[in-house]
């Protein structure tokens, strides 16, 4: 008997894709599209409303049957108040991990099994295996969009019941493929940032739900050179849009973020690269290890934010806690982000958020 794979159909080419080979490699393949955003935009259409669209189209197109289900309250309870949480309290939150944690891989995964999957697929450049009872998170081929970064959070079950069918194929032969099979969604354009924040201005947005108050621009010998339109707006190591250029008594570099003083609302700068946004290690709780928890100090590599290169690092686990120590000292590692640790082979071991920089 044919096993069923539910996958979870975005709208784009890489779900797309995903369920044509599958169905291309003789499983029982069901669509299922996730709406885990209510909002319209300024006409009164539904922002999600093309997504459907299209991957109802692409469904039809190779010949599998495909169902809707609406997760906005549970991505708002789960994802959207810790998105919001963490930006109050000073942090730069990543709330894609979240999703893939608490919605894609828990909520969709349930939902699908209750269909009678055998196993769930996604879009997502990323492989798994099983070895010696253990399942694995791999990177994929294509390293210019591995998404294992996203996918620290997975837990055995989660991986038990996943595929990644994009694992081995690089990002420009899927879209060959799409188009291939005419599929409406070959040359659609690839989704980036916060999805439930879209094509909009991110300021904008986030005004709309928190409070925000402007207030001075310092630097480290506590002089005023501007004024910022609320510390939740910037991050560390931010450069751009800060104002405060052409200083009579400055360097002529740039200036860049260094700090945030949540309880005065003042943010500090610096003009020019030096030893402040360097740090030498991290603390990260809420921790998820991927094979095994270590029993003990070990050696490996690190991201501390997506699309950076592995860095050499040694980690001290403490339960669901752990510290790392770099290697060589890093720039802007940031409070709220995930770090997320690589071996050798490039398995990912798991990843947990940020709390504290090591100075």
């Amino acid at each position: 008997m044919k096993e069923t794979i539910v996958v979870g159909m975005s709208g784009g080419v890489d779900s797309s894709v995903s369920a044509l080979l599958l169905k291309e490699q003789g499983y029982n393949v069901v669509g299922l599209f996730m709406k885990n955003w209510e909002e319209k935009d300024q006409n009164g259409t539904c922002t999600s409303q093309q997504d459907y669209d299209d991957a109802s189209a692409v469904c039809q197109k190779i010949g599998i049957p495909y169902y809707s289900v609406n997760f906005s309250k549970e991505y708002y309870d789960k994802v959207f108040k810790y998105f919001l949480k963490s930006y109050s309290e000073g942090r730069t939150p990543n709330p894609d991990v979240l999703c893939n944690r608490e919605i894609k891989f828990d909520l969709f995964l349930k939902k699908a099994l209750s269909l009678g999957a055998d196993k769930i697929a996604t879009g997502h450049y990323a492989k798994s295996y099983e070895k010696d009872g253990l399942f694995y998170l791999k990177k994929a081929f294509d390293k210019s969009k591995d998404q294992t970064y996203f996918l620290n959070q997975l837990n055995q079950t989660q991986l038990s019941y996943s595929i990644f069918p994009l694992g081995d194929i690089p990002k420009t032969e899927v879209r060959k493929i799409a188009e291939k099979n005419g599929l409406i969604t070959a040359h659609k354009k690839d989704s980036t940032g916060i999805c439930f924040i879209g094509e909009r201005n991110f300021r904008n947005f986030l005004s709309n739900y928190l409070p925000y108050q402007k207030g001075e621009i310092r630097t480290i010998d506590e002089k005023v050179v501007g004024t910022h339109n609320g510390l939740m707006f910037y991050t560390l190591g931010q450069r751009r849009g800060l104002g405060i250029g052409g200083q009579k008594d400055g360097n002529g570099e740039r200036w860049f973020v260094f700090k945030k003083d949540l309880k005065n609302n003042i943010l500090y700068v610096h003009e020019g690269e030096d030893e402040k946004l360097m740090s030498k290690g991290l603390v990260a709780n809420s921790f998820n290890w991927i094979p095994k928890t270590p029993e003990k100090e070990f050696s490996c590599f690190a991201k501390f934010r997506y699309r950076q290169p592995d860095q050499k690092v040694k980690v001290i686990p403490n339960g669901d806690m752990a510290k790392i120590l770099f290697d060589s000292p890093q720039r802007a590692v940031t409070e709220g982000q995930f770090v997320v640790l690589y071996d050798e082979n490039e398995n990912c071991l798991g990843g947990g958020e940020i709390i504290e920089v090591l100075k």
